[in-house]
């Protein structure tokens, strides 16, 4: 042993140091243990009866004690924090201010406990100072602390033996299984699950009135959590177990849609995403994993979120990938999918435990008939402390004289207290109250409120004793109040719970052979160079179809509003076509970026189509007049104007490198009116205003170069022009001759006229360069031909807005007269 220098002041048997010989292992044992029971019971572990740690309830309590209630003012978030430091919690301010933070984040809790003013943070940002910020309790928080001036639970004393504290909070909502809980303490840790609130609630009245109910009854009220964020929870296997074993984990998944971020490309909007996922952490991942090459088909990525929307993110989709693809990248490779791992441990009757489904409704239905059992005692206690006070002041006040006269005859207080007891018969309670009396009170009215009184309380001793007394009226009532707190605080599901995914999932490269989780072959990434129609309409709408199927021209008839297709191209979906304008030129147009139409049976609908005016650029006045292919191998593109010109070129004419080409030299005031592939045996048809047709085979129309200005298609009459061009083929089914005349006079598209069909056969063919034959016989006022097209059978006529006009019947006479039409015919198709 150590020894100090003797002193000559000090007896020298004082100055011995006793050191005790400790075993270090048994040393750190025991202060291991001491940290370990410290930070489980004190820190990490929420009480199972009402879901919160001890600095979540401390705060709670604390700021029911200083009046934060939701109607009173905000107050400094420091002043709560400060409150809760000194009085209750002998920890650091930074803890008590993150736990704070975490009650008033909607992100966080399905059902926040604290209404926080100011920045409290997000998903990738942490919130401002304490000092910066403002608090009061949220609505939900004053039903987990209603009653706790009723002895509905035990109290404690704080740290320093000053204060008391509540043991657990009377928690009239069910806040571990609605709000959920993590935490890491010593060689366990906690993570559970949000739930909605009405559908925990009905679990939990279900169990209140069948003690015996099973885990398979409890989970028709509850079928899986409700996370705060919604989103979606993608396989029920996961959650099932952790209902039955209190251990388990599911997969959670964003919600996500396609749409059309602009009008030529796709994007997916990310409106929803999985639990505790910040966007910025999903913008980081999607950049990386469009550096590594992990992820394909992906043009950019931008967070659109504000206050006003909500979350919105948006990633662009490259064209010539399948978004919905592209989708299942995503959920693959960043976090817009995400697992949740279930471990329900938390403390019962002091002791950490791993609970199920059951076992945590179980736990808190016991609490709160507790909770109301106390409270009921309480009460009972309290009226009848009350009637027995009120049955002495009507003791007294019947003879009011003498009692007056005893206390002005008594020495003291005591000595008057005494004599009423004796004289009146009176407890020593009683006897006190009347002392303490004022005069005002024994008053006639005072009486008749007394009885009054005495008869309500009576009653209501009555109806609480029989509340004691039947432990199912106690538990009905139980129930009653958990249907209240439901009605008051609970929101609709906001997660959605599917079985599976419901599609396999993508893998990382065109052509994977299969998904991730096996199952069925993942879809291809990108779009594959099928065959196709490329379809424009009356109104100026591109699209195409799905399949290489022709689309069907239906019945003719219509339920809805609906456009014509004037132009129709045989394509593939990776190649290049041309749209021909009325200025002679020729636009490169990728099929690609043409909407998909979805498969129908009849006419084909382009109401979900491309405006031209989005897909290229026109010049003021231009407008497209057909599309037309740009392949090597099609037929040479035959074209009519306005002056009678007809021309046919090449197609591989065209140069491959180019967007716009001019195809013909037109003169002053000319223009296209129509055009097509046309083959040789093909007929061209040529209408004039003056109601003359004229076609003939195409071989009489020599190819020529781009740069010339065709050759003479029809002779015109002085003033006449050409209102309508097309191309016949031979296979072409009863193909029909459309005419409208009206007058020249009158303002374009303001009158209907009369209009005819005709079988094309009706119309004998000349020379290139002749007149033509009668086509359409002119009635009183009417002077020329507004519209004229040749089409496949049956014929549909569309007003300027898409909306059907009825054709008449068809007419054998290539010469008669019209039929007079119910409203302006824009266009034939």
């Amino acid at each position: 042993m150590a020894r100090r220098p003797a002193t000559p002041d000090l007896p020298p048997e004082d100055l011995v140091e006793k050191i005790v010989d400790i075993d270090v292992a048994a040393e750190m044992e025991g202060s291991f243990l001491e940290y370990a029971y410290s930070v489980i019971y004190s820190r990490a572990l929420p009480d199972a009866r009402d879901g919160l740690k001890p600095v979540q309830r401390r705060i709670l309590y604390q700021m029911a004690e200083m009046g934060l209630r939701p109607e009173r003012p905000y107050v400094k978030s420091a002043r709560v924090v400060g409150e809760v430091m000194g009085k209750l919690h002998p920890h650091g301010d930074a803890a008590i201010y993150d736990a704070m933070v975490r009650l008033a984040q909607a992100f966080s809790l399905r059902l926040p406990l604290v209404d926080g003013h100011g920045n409290f943070g997000s998903l990738d940002d942490g919130p401002a100072a304490s000092r910066y910020t403002e608090a009061r309790m949220a609505p939900a928080a004053l039903a987990m602390t209603l009653g706790l001036d009723e002895d509905v639970v035990d109290f404690v004393p704080n740290y320093d033996n000053k204060l008391v504290q509540p043991a657990v909070l009377p928690s009239a909502i069910p806040n571990l299984l609605v709000n959920g809980a993590s935490g890491i303490a010593v060689g366990m840790a906690t993570n559970m699950a949000p739930h909605n609130l009405v559908e925990v609630v009905a679990a939990a009245r279900h169990l209140v009135l069948h003690p015996d109910a099973t885990l398979e009854d409890l989970m028709r009220f509850v079928p899986g959590p409700d996370l705060p964020t919604g989103g979606k929870i993608v396989g029920l296997d996961g959650v099932r177990d952790a209902y039955r074993t209190g251990r388990g984990q599911f997969r959670t998944r964003a919600t996500a849609r396609v749409e059309n971020v602009t009008p030529r490309r796709k994007g997916i909007v990310i409106t929803e995403l999985p639990y505790s996922v910040g966007p910025e952490k999903v913008i980081e991942k999607i950049k990386e994993g469009v550096q590594s090459k992990k992820l394909s088909g992906i043009a950019d990525a931008v967070d659109l979120t504000d206050r006003q929307h909500g979350l919105r993110l948006v990633v662009e989709v490259r064209t010539g990938f399948h978004p919905e693809a592209v989708l299942e990248q995503l959920y693959r490779y960043t976090p817009l999918e995400d697992s949740f791992s279930i471990n329900n441990v938390a403390l019962v009757d002091g002791q950490p435990r791993t609970l199920g489904l059951r076992e945590l409704l179980q736990v808190w239905v016991g609490h709160r008939v507790d909770v109301v059992r106390r409270r009921t005692e309480h009460r009972l206690r309290k009226r009848r402390e009350r009637l027995h006070l009120v049955e002495g002041l009507l003791v007294a006040i019947v003879d009011i004289d003498e009692v007056i006269q005893v206390i002005r005859t008594s020495d003291d207080a005591e000595t008057a207290r005494g004599r009423l007891r004796s004289v009146f018969d009176l407890s020593h309670e009683q006897a006190e109250y009347i002392l303490e009396l004022r005069l005002r009170r024994l008053t006639r009215f005072s009486r008749l409120d007394l009885e009054r009184e005495q008869a309500e309380l009576t009653a209501e001793i009555a109806a609480l004793e029989a509340l004691l007394a039947d432990e199912r009226l106690l538990r009905t009532l139980v129930s009653d109040e958990m249907a209240e707190v439901a009605a008051t605080y609970g929101t609709p599901r906001r997660t959605i719970l599917l079985e599976h995914a419901g599609g396999a999932s993508v893998a990382g490269a065109a052509g994977a052979p299969a998904s991730r989780r096996g199952g069925a072959p993942a879809a291809p990434l990108e779009i594959e160079d099928t065959p196709c129609w490329a379809l424009l309409s009356a109104t100026g709408l591109l699209a195409r179809t799905g399949d290489e199927t022709e689309p069907s021209r239906g019945d003719g008839t219509s339920r809805s509003r609906h456009d014509v297709v004037t132009s129709t191209v045989r394509t593939t979906a990776r190649a290049r076509l041309g749209a021909l304008t009325s200025a002679g030129r020729v636009l490169a147009v990728e099929v690609l970026e043409l909407p998909s139409l979805p498969p129908t049976d009849g006419p084909p609908t382009l109401s979900g189509g491309l405006p031209v005016g989005e897909v290229v650029t026109l010049a003021d006045g231009e407008r497209v007049v057909a599309l037309v292919p740009l392949a090597e191998d099609a037929p040479p593109i035959a074209l009519g104007t306005a002056q009678g010109v007809v021309k046919r070129v090449a197609a591989g004419d065209l140069p491959a490198n180019k967007d716009a080409w001019e195809v013909v030299t037109l003169k002053d005031g000319d223009q296209v009116v129509g055009a097509a592939p046309a083959r040789d045996e093909d007929e061209l048809v040529l209408l004039a205003s003056d109601a003359s047709l004229l076609h003939f085979t195409a071989d009489q129309v020599r190819p020529q170069g781009r740069a010339a200005g065709g050759m003479a298609g029809i002779r015109l009459a002085p003033g006449a022009r050409v209102v309508g061009f097309a191309v016949v083929r031979p296979e072409d089914a009863e193909p029909v001759v459309v005419t409208v005349a009206g007058s020249s006079s009158a303002l374009a598209g303001t009158q209907a006229g009369s209009a005819k069909v005709t079988p094309f056969a009706a119309y004998p063919a000349k020379g290139r360069a002749t007149g033509g034959v009668r086509a359409h016989r002119f009635l009183k006022g009417e002077d020329t031909l507004i519209l004229a097209a040749v089409t496949a059978t049956p014929a549909r006529g569309t007003g300027a807005g898409g909306q059907p006009v009825p054709l008449p019947e068809v007419d054998q006479r290539r010469d008669g007269s019209g039929v007079a039409l119910g409203a302006p015919l824009h266009a034939v198709g």
